[in-house]
């Protein structure tokens, strides 16, 4: 493994693929993406960084079968690996840790006024 961090944007978009599991393929992801963040993406962003993240071991990839929907045309699924997956729980317990830390969130005396 290349690299042991992940930006935000790379974290959201391997907890995508493994929310999405075998319908891990770009377009789904960008789309998914869209709909759990309420911010739109470049399909272009979202192939660069599942390369990115194939290229750290964090994710594999696997050629799907051809569609009609897609006038024949195939597939890539994208799965995360054993390191992808340590990789996540890693960033998670990172900021688990960094939130209990922040006093108005542990003491429970934060407040949003807008």
């Amino acid at each position: 493994m290349n690299e042991s961090r992940l930006g935000e944007f790379e974290e959201v978009i391997l907890l995508l693929v493994g929310i999405l599991g075998e319908q891990a393929y770009a377009f789904n992801i960008a789309q998914e993406f869209e709909s759990q963040t309420k911010k739109s993406t470049a399909i272009g962003a979202v192939h660069s960084t599942l390369s990115r993240l194939a290229d750290k071991g964090f994710l594999t990839s696997a050629m799907g079968g051809a569609t009609t929907e897609r006038g024949g045309r195939r597939k890539r699924i994208y799965s995360i690996t054993a390191e992808g997956e340590q990789v996540l729980a890693n960033a998670r317990e990172l900021r688990l840790s960094l939130w209990n830390q922040y006093p108005k969130f542990s003491e429970g005396t934060l407040s949003f006024h807008f």
